[in-house]
């Protein structure tokens, strides 16, 4: 259990300076799940391109059900968040269960708004910029925004695959899946946009 710990630890707290304060986490949090938000609400989800993880599902049942994209990301999300409390600790389901939060919120403030533009490589290049921009934030300041993410730490230290491929299998389906609900020209933009998005997580993760 110690040995559990102290990876899941070092996953947590990589990059990220020890002595901050948890009102300065909560702060750049904040900065990280709005700049979601506005991926998700302004570039993504009204032309049809989705994210991984929590966040694709999200927007998957939102369409075919017609809510709030924002109930399922809180719904969806906490379960996992819980589950993970007792090897992550405290602070991060506070700091995850507050991300969750701000990103339900905004998504539902910035329903109404219309998209910035409809032009594909525009929004796999903006919106995969500012996604990637945002989670890797709130990554690096302690926190989580997608409950898959979590799952693929827990599920990683019991086995020889490693969290990226736990990460990457699980978007396989929902991007799969995505075909037959938004079509196949879509999916290949959710998925170059996943790709866009996630250098830009490691960027924004590594850089002092």
């Amino acid at each position: 259990m110690y040995r559990t710990r102290t990876r899941v630890g070092s996953y947590i707290d990589n990059n990220r300076s020890v002595s901050m304060s948890l009102y300065k986490r909560g702060f750049f949090i904040f900065c990280g799940a709005s700049l979601v938000a506005i991926s998700l609400q302004l570039f993504l989800m009204k032309n049809f391109v989705i994210d991984g993880g929590i966040i694709g599902i999200s927007i998957i049942l939102s369409h075919i059900t017609r809510q709030e994209v924002g109930l399922f990301l809180l719904l969806l999300n906490t379960p996992f968040f819980i589950i993970a409390y007792s090897y992550l600790g405290t602070r991060f389901l506070l700091l995850s269960l507050f991300a969750i939060l701000i990103l339900s919120w905004e998504t539902y403030l910035l329903e109404p708004f219309p998209v910035l533009t409809n032009n594909p490589l525009l929004v796999i290049l903006l919106g995969g910029i500012i996604l990637g921009l945002g989670v890797g934030i709130t990554i690096r300041f302690g926190g989580c925004l997608d409950g898959t993410e979590v799952l693929a730490i827990l599920f990683s230290k019991r086995s020889p695959f490693s969290i990226g491929q736990y990460v990457l299998l699980f978007n396989i389906f929902i991007f799969g899946c995505s075909i037959f609900i938004f079509g196949l020209n879509e999916a290949i933009y959710s998925l170059a946009t996943f790709f866009v998005a996630y250098k830009t997580i490691d960027f924004s993760i590594k850089v002092h």
